[in-house]
């Protein structure tokens, strides 16, 4: 906790089983917050955006373009609130093009990224270069009035908006997701070429590394983008 002598309070929005908050959780735990994780695609709560300090959103095998998904309408109208109440939102993958969407972007098919790949960011300081873990295949366009921080050559990586940070990848993943993932979609890397095998094994030995990058992303995030830290902008004392 900073600031205050109540705890940070956050909403994860997860989308299905095999997607968890991973790295997120132990994040907002050395910051002894208090989590509500919400299955948005299993029940249909009514949520004030405005009982929370932060909002994160995980990934989702399903685009976030797609309403014929219940649970997809539900999360942009909870999204769209919390931007016209002021609340940070962290997107993750599925999270951060569902953001782009609600701010007016627009999502597609596109380019598939599978693996630990590296971005061009113009602010290392936010969001370092990578490798960072890709696993997606639709992509957005970057909302009007967003500045747009990182990208690579299948589109934008990184985007800032108001509080809010959008990112195309998954700084969330944990050894424990990837075998998940690779048992629960193993279809997907059979089509795109990719061996779960290798996939598994260089995450295993990038796996402190990439916890230590994440970590920078989310602090940075957490300081000067929501501005929740002690030497952020808004701290909790004053954050209602």
């Amino acid at each position: 906790m900073t600031g205050t002598d109540r705890a940070l309070r956050a909403l994860i929005l997860q989308h299905e089983d095999p997607t968890p908050p991973g790295h997120v959780t132990e994040w907002l735990a050395e910051h002894g917050a208090a989590v509500d994780v919400y299955r948005i695609d299993l029940v249909e709560r009514d949520v004030d955006p405005r009982d929370f300090d932060l909002i994160v959103s995980l990934g989702s095998e399903f685009a976030a373009f797609d309403d014929t998904k219940p649970f997809v309408v539900r999360e942009a109208r909870l999204m769209e609130r919390a931007v016209e109440a002021d609340v940070p939102i962290l997107g993750l993958c599925f999270g951060g093009q569902l953001l782009a969407r609600v701010l007016g972007g627009r999502g597609f098919r596109a380019t598939a990224e599978i693996g630990w790949l590296p971005v061009r960011s113009s602010r290392p300081d936010l969001v370092p270069e990578g490798p960072w873990f890709q696993w997606h295949f639709d992509s957005f366009t970057v909302p009007e009035g967003a500045t747009l921080i990182a990208e690579s050559d299948a589109g934008p990586q990184a985007f800032v908006a108001g509080r809010s940070l959008g990112l195309q990848f998954h700084p969330e993943v944990t050894v424990g997701i990837m075998e998940e993932w690779v048992r629960a979609y193993p279809h997907e890397l059979e089509a795109e070429g990719v061996d779960p095998a290798a996939l598994l094994e260089e995450t295993r030995r990038r796996a402190e590394a990439s916890k230590a990058m994440a970590w920078r992303l989310f602090e940075a995030f957490f300081r000067e983008i929501a501005g929740l830290g002690a030497s952020g902008s808004r701290d909790l004392a004053t954050a209602g």
